[in-house]
């Protein structure tokens, strides 16, 4: 077990080995400074799980060195020690950014608890910013693969819409086409990404516990309501409210959500407050709305409502050349989870791709090359380990925009992105920022890139 690490700023020597050789009885790896010099210089060269420091040190007080590493790690836990007990010292303190403070003399034994507790808590957020910067790169603009016109311009309306306070957002288009990650592309690239991003697929419930799951509900509201539970828009308060599948929520529940959407103000079934959050709201839909407009199952008001800024994402077949960037993507997705080591797809399968007609979209596409992945046992793909429709029942699609020059050999992943690079160059004319755009990554990146393979 790894032990957490405990850093000691005391300029009293006594002191300060009595308090080391408690906390390594307690299991600690102790680390010792005398001035504010050494502590910061121990911080710059080691991660901390917390820091004990005095106030009075021989080189500079103790709030001094605590905005200074506040500077190095804002996250870590800082327990003030100070023998002036005085308010303004501790307010001092804690206003710095302390997580505590203590005044001597100091019990060993009563610091005890507090480093426990506040280790508890700094490495709780610790895995919460973690998490959350997994998401954001899970989540990013490069999870969008695609240099076709049409994702081009998904891709610069994505970036306009998460960076704006826009609160409503319709996003259209067929299913498996990636509507889900473009939601969370928007709440995850916003000012919003820190807090809750809650998805909820309107036809998944009846109308009653659709209600209850978006608004909440007061205790006694039904039969099963046993206690007050607080509804997706109140926990996502701050966040995003993703209603996937909007067209078919019943027409009883559209009328409470076009409240909600004019004022975002709401009521738990059951309840008689009303209640207020800031979320946006993201809706999405592979029906014609306007179609269900006319057929009287969905408001004409909602519509209009929730179509504030519409995004329509394009089908698979109206992007084709975007197919073989996506093949070889999941190729590399798969191949780390799947443990395999699959060195391309042949050209005659990327060519049956592209003109395939997806009709399941991406999602269909995804599905297909996770089933080969998992039984395949050669180095390239090939047409052998595809469904027979793959190479059966090509339909006249436009051909790629782009030819992608694959060698006979079959399609290496260094040979693709090579090719990739040297399109996305030559499509923006050679400007570096713009095709770093496009591809999803730095500028340095491409550089390194274009060096790697005399592409400068």
């Amino acid at each position: 077990m790894t032990k957490e690490h405990v850093l000691i700023v005391e300029d009293d020597r006594v002191l300060r080995r009595l308090l080391a050789v408690k906390f390594q009885k307690h299991g600690y790896s102790v680390g010792e400074a005398e001035t504010g010099e050494n502590a910061l210089k121990l911080v710059e060269e080691k991660v901390w799980d917390i820091v004990l420091l005095d106030y009075m040190l021989p080189d500079q007080n103790g709030l001094q060195v605590l905005g200074k590493l506040a500077d190095l790690d804002p996250e870590l836990p800082v327990l003030f020690m100070t023998a002036h007990s005085t308010v303004d010292n501790a307010v001092n303190a804690m206003k710095a950014g302390a997580y505590d403070y203590m005044t001597k003399p100091v019990s060993p034994d009563g610091v005890i608890p507090k480093i426990k507790k506040a280790i508890e808590v700094t490495s709780l957020k610790r895995d919460l910013r973690r998490i959350q910067v997994d998401l954001k790169r899970r989540y990013g603009y490069s999870s969008i693969v695609g240099l076709s016109k049409p994702m081009d311009n998904v891709l610069n309306m994505v970036k306009t819409v998460a960076e704006s306070e826009a609160e409503t957002i319709l996003l259209l288009g067929e299913s498996g086409v990636g509507k889900n990650l473009i939601a969370q592309a928007i709440h995850y690239n916003s000012r919003r990404a820190d807090h809750p991003f809650m998805t909820i697929t309107c036809t998944a419930l009846p109308e009653n516990l659709l209600e209850s799951e978006l608004f909440g509900h007061q205790k006694g509201a039904f039969t099963d309501a046993r206690q007050t539970k607080k509804g997706l828009c109140e926990m996502a308060d701050g966040g995003t409210v993703f209603l996937d599948e909007i067209g078919d929520m019943p027409l009883g529940l559209q009328a409470k959500l076009l409240r909600f959407l004019e004022d975002r103000t709401f009521r738990r079934v059951g309840g008689a407050a009303d209640l207020h959050v800031d979320v946006r709201v993201i809706a999405a839909t592979n029906k014609d709305l306007k179609e269900a407009m006319l057929e009287k199952t969905f408001r004409e008001d909602l519509y209009y409502r929730l179509n504030v800024i519409g995004v329509r994402i394009p089908s698979l077949r109206e992007r084709p050349s975007d197919v073989p960037l996506l093949a070889i993507h999941f190729v590399k997705s798969f191949n780390k989870k799947l443990r395999k080591n699959v060195q391309g797809i042949k050209p005659e399968a990327l060519t049956a791709m592209s003109r395939y007609y997806w009709p399941g979209n991406v999602r269909e596409l995804r599905n297909m090359l996770e089933r080969a992945m998992i039984l395949s046992r050669r180095d390239y793909l090939g047409l052998e380990d595809f469904p027979a429709e793959l190479g059966g029942s090509a339909v006249d699609t436009p051909q790629p925009a782009h030819d992608f020059q694959l060698p006979e050999t079959g399609l290496k992943l260094e040979d693709h992105e090579k090719g990739l690079i040297s399109q996305a160059m030559e499509m923006t004319r050679g400007n570096q920022s713009r095709a770093a755009d496009l591809l999803g990554i730095s500028r340095n990146q491409l550089i390194y890139r274009l060096k790697k393979f005399e592409l400068a």
